[in-house]
This record gives C-alpha cells, sequence and structure tokens, in this order.
C-alpha cells in the first residue's frame, strides 16, 4: 500500500514539475515575441522544443514507477 502512495506522489510531483516548466517556457517565449515580434518564427519552435522536453519529465516518471 505505501508502495503505490509514493508511486503516485512521484508521478504528481513530475506532472506539477512538468506543468510548471511548461508554463514558463510559454510565458517567456510569450515574452520574447512581444520583445521581437519578427523573431517569431525562431522562437515558437525553440518554445515547443523546450515545452516537449519538460513534458518528457512525466513520461519518464510514468515508465520508471509503472516498469
Amino acid at each position: 500500500m505505501m508502495a503505490e502512495i509514493s508511486g503516485s506522489l512521484h508521478v504528481g510531483l513530475a506532472g506539477l514539475g512538468s506543468a510548471l516548466g511548461v508554463a514558463l517556457v510559454g510565458m517567456k517565449a510569450a515574452e520574447a515575441v512581444g520583445r521581437n515580434p519578427g523573431a517569431f518564427g525562431k522562437i515558437i519552435a525553440l518554445a515547443l522544443i523546450g515545452m516537449a522536453f519538460a513534458e518528457a519529465v512525466v513520461f519518464y516518471a510514468l515508465f520508471l514507477v509503472r516498469g
């Protein structure tokens, strides 16, 4: 029982960290586009890659706990 709770806690904290990471990347990307609208294409590409890496943390946590 305790192992299941700690596993769920582990995934929950990974999800929280991932959500904060995606939020920070989105916030800074919006700020960067606001400062330099001409660089929208480069900024959005880098932001999407950063968000994908932040989201990958949850999948790593799921596979490590469930594996």
